[in-house]
């Protein structure tokens, strides 16, 4: 069987020790090593799952550790699974020439999590976006409202659990 071309590591220990100074691991590990929930190291890209409560903080030493463009950030529907929602911000250093993806999942019962746009302006539409879309609500948003879909419009089309011809 042929080796693949790329090195996987997975799981939070194997990725703490053998990334122990990447300077994003570096730099949450120092800051608050129990938000970090899961880390993944695939690929040639870093993925970090932060607990919801830390968001900002994590976000915030990431940019602290060179990481200061914004690039974009989506949600998935994982239904039935609980947590249902998982967040993915992806974040870029010019500087490293590298990308960093933090996930953090939301519950279904309480499908909320704070907003970046105080770190980050630029995540405002993308925050506007997943709410509309999936009914995440992220607290502290300048300006939270529907931004695809009629404000009249009943429900979120992204969920799984959403007709695929509407609510009639």
């Amino acid at each position: 069987m042929a080796e693949a071309p790329y090195e996987t590591i997975a799981g939070k220990q194997a990725v703490l020790e053998k990334m122990a100074d990447h300077p994003a691991v570096k730099g949450l590990v120092a800051s608050n090593s129990a938000a970090l929930i899961d880390a993944l190291f695939d690929r040639g890209e870093l993925s970090l799952t932060v607990s919801p409560e830390s968001i900002i903080p994590a976000v915030s030493t990431i940019k602290d550790a060179g990481y200061t463009a914004f690039e974009d950030m989506t949600a998935v529907d994982w239904l039935p699974s609980e947590p249902r929602f998982q967040l993915t911000y992806h974040i870029l250093s010019h500087a490293f020439k590298q990308r960093v993806r933090i996930k953090a999942w939301v519950s279904e019962n309480d499908p909320a999590i704070e907003s970046i746009t105080s770190v980050f302006p630029g995540a405002n539409f993308y925050e506007r976006e997943v709410f509309d879309l999936f009914g995440i609500r992220f607290e502290g948003h300048p300006n939270l409202r529907r931004i695809m879909m009629p404000e009249e419009w009943v429900g979120h089309p992204l969920r799984k659990d959403y007709p695929v011809e509407g609510y009639r």
